[in-house]
């Protein structure tokens, strides 16, 4: 059951609309829309475009089954206080542990990333470390600070992606026209899928299951959505806010993924965008645009910052549900009296990141991390299946699909990917386990 905060715990309801769409957009648009392609190229070669599709429609209806239980329930947690509700406390408890320790990992990922884009290599970590605790620092002075920042990295990052997309298609129609990684161009035949050869003869994994894993890897960047929901107790009007919100952000976010790589995969062909390091960068590198290159390359940087300012928010407002309900340690519930944030749980993100910044280098993609994600949806849309009619906004086979298709993309995964996120919910589990091992052999003594 819910542990209901006490009025002085609850989180404030300042966020409206817009503040909202821009958390989202922050965590989507973020440092995966300038990577994702190269790794998603790789699996599913000229089918690129197929996988972002399959992609998206997973994505639209874990979205439906998002914004349905986020009117139900307009609390802080997410998926972790749907599952619970709903489906009981082990799935609820699995689903906030692969987001918390999942997402923990990805703010040091992104935290490196920016600072690679933006510092020299000899400064990396310590400005990794300064933009955590700068971005720490925007979160726990409440959550519509956090909006506007958020805002002002959107729309900058939004009209670096226009550059982006108007240096494809120039590239794909001739314009200012230049040579790629691979030595020579590409025109609009990089867009179609060889005729008469079947997937697998394009990509480098076989047929389906390239497309698939693509899929799964784009779905990654596609998630942050979630971000809108776990702020459910400080949205303003959430049973009409959080659905509108979740709409636009992800609509928006389709539009700019079909742009960005339709205008990859024309411009660099598909070969050259899987050996490609700078997706991106190399876009407008084959227009000629060569004054955009460096542009292109701190527009990652402040987009990986948008991706660890929403990250933040969204694991301490987890943090702070699981801790509600003893999940995890029960001061992580603690709420700021003038600023209305969980203050103490977004500084414990900021610390347990930084000891993760000191003692490991995570700047490559954490396995478990999409991994997590697809569990963390599929308890969304399991239990979005057991809403009455009189609670839903979309059909319930339309969860039935967000549901299957997390599974079908989540066994699609590389190898290494699976294996670290088993290994995570282990040992999430054995902790929980033992936990409660512990708590009912206390009680059964304190009872004799």
């Amino acid at each position: 059951m819910t542990s209901s905060p006490a009025p002085h715990d609850r989180l404030a309801r300042r966020l409206g609309l817009r503040g909202a769409v821009a958390i989202g957009l922050a965590a989507m648009i973020g440092a995966g829309v300038f990577a994702v392609w190269a790794p998603a190229a790789q699996a599913a070669g000229a089918w690129l475009l197929a996988g972002l599709a399959i992609a998206a429609l997973v994505a639209f209806a874990n979205a439906g089954s998002t914004a349905q239980l986020a009117v139900r329930y307009p609390e802080s947690g997410g998926a972790y206080r749907y599952g619970r509700e709903r489906l009981g406390a082990w799935p609820g408890f699995l689903a906030g542990w692969g987001f918390v320790i999942g997402k923990t990992a990805s703010c040091a990922a992104m935290a490196l990333t920016a600072a690679a884009y933006l510092a020299p290599a000899a400064w990396q970590k310590p400005v990794a470390i300064a933009a955590v605790v700068v971005l720490v620092g925007v979160n726990v002075l409440g959550v519509t600070r956090t909006a506007r920042v958020a805002s002002i990295i959107v729309s900058a990052v939004l009209v670096v992606l226009v550059v982006v997309v108007s240096a494809g298609f120039a590239a794909i129609a001739g314009v200012g026209w230049g040579v790629g990684a691979t030595g020579s161009t590409v025109g609009l035949s990089g867009l179609v899928p060889p005729i008469g050869r079947p997937p697998a003869a394009v990509g480098a994994l076989t047929g389906a299951y390239g497309v698939l894993q693509a899929a799964a890897l784009i779905f990654f960047a596609f998630a942050g959505y979630a971000r809108i929901a776990t702020l459910g107790e400080e949205v303003r009007e959430p049973t009409r806010t959080i659905p509108r919100a979740i709409g636009i952000a992800f609509a928006i976010v389709v539009v700019v993924y079909a742009l960005v790589g339709t205008a990859a995969v024309g411009a660099l062909g598909s070969e050259a965008l899987a050996a490609s390091v700078a997706p991106l960068v190399d876009v407008v590198a084959v227009a000629g645009w060569l004054w955009a290159e460096p542009v292109v390359r701190i527009a990652a940087g402040v987009a990986a910052l948008g991706s660890l300012l929403a990250l933040v928010a969204g694991v301490g407002r987890t943090s702070l549900a699981m801790a509600r309900d003893g999940e995890l340690p029960r001061p992580l519930a603690a709420v700021h009296q003038r600023f209305g944030a969980p203050h103490v749980a977004e500084i414990a993100t900021g610390v347990a990141v930084i000891v993760l910044l000191l003692v490991a280098d995570l700047r490559g993609a954490i396995g478990f991390s999409s991994f997590g994600v697809l569990l963390y949806y599929l308890v969304a849309n399991a239990s979005a299946i057991t809403q009455p009619a009189g609670e839903r906004l979309v059909p319930r086979w339309l969860s039935r699909f967000g549901a299957i298709g997390c599974v079908v993309l989540v066994v699609t995964l590389p190898i290494p990917s699976i294996v670290a996120g088993v290994a995570v919910f282990a040992v999430g589990a054995a902790v929980r386990g033992i936990r409660l091992a512990v708590a009912r052999r206390s009680g059964r003594r304190s009872r004799a």
